[in-house]
């Protein structure tokens, strides 16, 4: 076995430092710097360097226990039933590796294999409850805490209605299960917490822990806490032969049970329920963040037993994290089209909602300095739906003693000529100083080609980049002429793929003008921006005839995009151009926003991840209601949607008294309307 490097064993301590800081924050004192899937990530990447060098394993590594220590300003109870946690799973293989090792464990048990079945039920979000009755009677509601002593939360826990005073049975027992708070409920708790200038909760977690821990049972009854009851930890002898019949025999003793449970015989019925939950878990009132899987016979469960801190028998099987942890290998210039230099930073390759990422955008040089990021430090990347991810914090904790901060560079070769770069005036972005560099003619022609603006499918930066390359194309224009047999021979171009692309080619000549304003590469104009102009003039004359103030005039458009506009359509270069693609390409009638469409002239932000629907999705439906969306909380902001962590721009609306709306009351306002979809 390979020996550990230096760098090694201090990324492993530094992992458990900062590992035993936060869980210490979020299980004990419910404070939450990091969400709990940017936390799961450190614990799982340190386990991962713990499994392969097994000899730096120490008692006291956070992979070794189960949490921290129970509050003070409570009294303490001992469980009579220890409390352990899950090991955690994230994909397809950490499952099928699981079912292995039981099959195998049971096999050497028993000296023969097998037939093992297994339970899936649902991972709610919410606070760990441990529930003791004597005789039939609640006597003890009791946190987690550190897994032998919690905490006596008896006075609040029986002001929730799903927890019965009395059982239908007079026995001694002890069961375990979740407090949770609905969605809606959180949304109503923040209403009244914003009126009163308190801060919002988080999420419905934070919100369930906090009702729970306060000294006063008033407040707890308060808020309309629910729960879920899943396991029978005591008296041992009277616990069913399997895990289907204890969830039963829990539901008949008078406790509220969730009843999206499955039994499931192989690897893959248990991968279909798994994504069947993943896709449908944000429309339950309940918040959930993965599937427990657990061996059904109660044979098999003793046989396998635990590990020091998990039992054998069971895995928590998570959904794909929107926040997880990484290393930023290097920070590189990006050209774009129009010659600004975006900062890329290349990441230690991460699953972060469902895909796999190794860069994210840096956007700038203000925002590299906002976040402090350095090469070589541990970063927060959060990821949601199809947003390209974003670092939200570093982990300053994990930075190596030898990372410095990041400088732009005088030049950047791939701006053509000596790669000069200058700031570009009144902004925050840098820009290479000659205009004319193959990189950005490139990047103009994959932007011009791509699926939000001429849509040409089969057509990608590849084989644009080969049909520069071969000097096929030299224009917009001469995509449009293009023929199979100019492509047959090129690789990859047998006489079916050049009929295919010449087919689609020949589909994208037809186009709105918004799509083709922002298909150009001017200066400013985003997708958003094309379609303001558009709006605002119906036609491309329109525009193109435009005066500067008429342009500055556009709702949404400042004088830097209104210069920048009536410029680009007064050189000579760009007349060419245009009068080129019109003679291939048409322009629809564009029909101008309906002013009687509920949210016209109405200016929503959107901020944070939403659960209900993607991010592209929301702007379609409020821009079919009327409504512009902008990337940007300004004074001109009407509405500001809320998704989770929300950020600064949630601190900017405070501040400028805009309108918030949680996810659910944003959902609710453009479902009250009929759309035409």
């Amino acid at each position: 076995m390979e020996k550990a490097s230096k760098a090694v064993k201090e990324r492993i301590e530094r992992l458990r430092k900062t590992i035993n800081r936060h869980r210490y924050l979020y299980h004990v004192l419910d404070k939450e710097e990091i969400t709990p899937d940017a936390l799961d990530s450190l614990k799982y990447e340190l386990a991962k360097l713990e499994e392969e060098y097994p000899e730096l394993i120490t008692p006291d590594s956070p992979t070794q226990r189960v949490a921290g220590v129970p509050l003070p300003k409570f009294k303490k109870v001992r469980h009579f039933v220890a409390q352990w946690s899950f090991n955690d799973a994230f994909t397809e293989e950490d499952i099928r590796s699981f079912d292995a090792r039981v099959k195998k464990l049971l096999k050497d048990h028993y000296g023969r294999d097998s037939r093992v079945e297994y339970v899936c039920e649902l991972k709610i979000d919410g606070l760990k409850i441990i529930l003791t009755y004597k005789k039939g009677l609640l006597q003890t509601a009791a946190t987690r805490g550190d897994g032998v002593i919690g905490e006596d939360v008896t006075s609040n826990v029986r002001t929730i209605e799903s927890v019965p005073l009395r059982l239908e049975r007079d026995m001694d027992v002890v069961v375990e299960g979740e407090v949770w708070l609905g969605t809606r409920e959180l949304e109503r708790l923040n209403r009244e917490r914003k009126k009163t200038g308190e801060e919002p909760f988080a999420n419905p977690r934070n919100a369930a822990a906090g009702s729970i821990r306060q000294l006063d049972p008033k407040i707890a009854a308060s808020r309309r806490l629910d729960t879920f009851i899943y396991d029978l930890s005591y008296p041992e002898e009277d616990i069913p032969e399997t895990q289907l019949e204890e969830l039963e025999f829990i539901g008949n003793l008078g406790f509220k049970v969730n009843k999206h449970f499955k039994l499931c015989k192989s690897v893959e019925e248990i991968m279909a329920f798994w994504n069947a939950w993943k896709a449908r878990s944000s429309k339950e009132e309940y918040w959930l963040d993965g599937v427990v899987i657990k061996v059904n016979e109660r044979e098999f469960q003793k046989a396998l037993g635990y590990t020091g801190k998990a039992p054998r028998f069971a895995l928590a099987f998570k959904f794909p994290a929107e926040q997880v942890t990484t290393t930023v290998l290097d920070i590189v210039l990006q050209v774009g089209r129009t010659g600004v230099l975006t900062p890329v930073a290349r990441l230690k390759p991460v699953s972060v909602a469902g895909s796999v990422v190794s860069r994210a955008t840096l956007h700038n040089e203000d925002e590299i300095k906002r976040l402090g990021v350095r090469i070589g430090d541990t970063v927060i990347l959060q990821k949601a739906g199809d947003v390209i991810p974003d670092i939200i914090r570093v982990v300053k904790e994990m930075r190596p003693r030898d990372a410095k901060p990041y400088h732009f560079p005088a030049r950047v070769p791939e701006c053509g000529g000596d790669g000069s770069i200058e700031r570009v005036p009144g902004q925050v972005a840098y820009r290479c100083v000659n205009k004319n560099s193959f990189t950005q003619l490139r990047r103009k022609f994959h932007h011009f080609v791509s699926k939000k603006t001429f849509n040409i499918d089969g057509l990608g930066p590849q084989i644009v980049n080969l049909l520069l390359d071969r000097k096929l194309i030299y224009s917009y224009e001469d995509i449009f002429t293009l023929k199979e047999g100019d492509l047959i021979g090129l690789p990859g171009f047998a006489e079916k793929a050049a009929e295919n692309l010449v087919r689609s080619i020949e589909k994208s000549r037809h186009i709105d003008l918004p799509r083709f304003l922002f298909a150009l590469s001017i200066d400013h104009v985003g997708e958003e921006t094309a379609e303001d102009f558009a709006n605002a003039f119906g036609t491309l004359e329109a525009v193109e005839k435009a005066k500067k103030e008429e342009l500055d005039a556009v709702e949404g458009v400042g004088p830097v995009v209104a210069e920048s506009v009536y410029r680009w359509f007064q050189k000579e270069s760009n007349k060419e151009l245009i009068k080129g693609l019109l003679r291939h390409v048409v322009i629809r009638p564009w029909k101008r926003a309906e002013e009687n469409l509920p949210l016209h002239k109405k200016t929503f932000v959107i901020t944070g991840v939403l659960r209900g629907l993607s991010r592209a999705e929301a702007k379609r439906r409020l821009k079919m209601l009327g409504a512009r969306v902008a990337s940007a909380v300004s004074s001109a902001t009407d509405f500001l949607v809320l998704g989770e962590n929300p950020g600064s721009k949630y601190n900017k609306a405070k501040k400028l008294g805009i309108r918030t709306l949680h996810e659910n009351e944003f959902l609710k306002m453009i479902h009250s309307t009929k759309i035409k979809s």
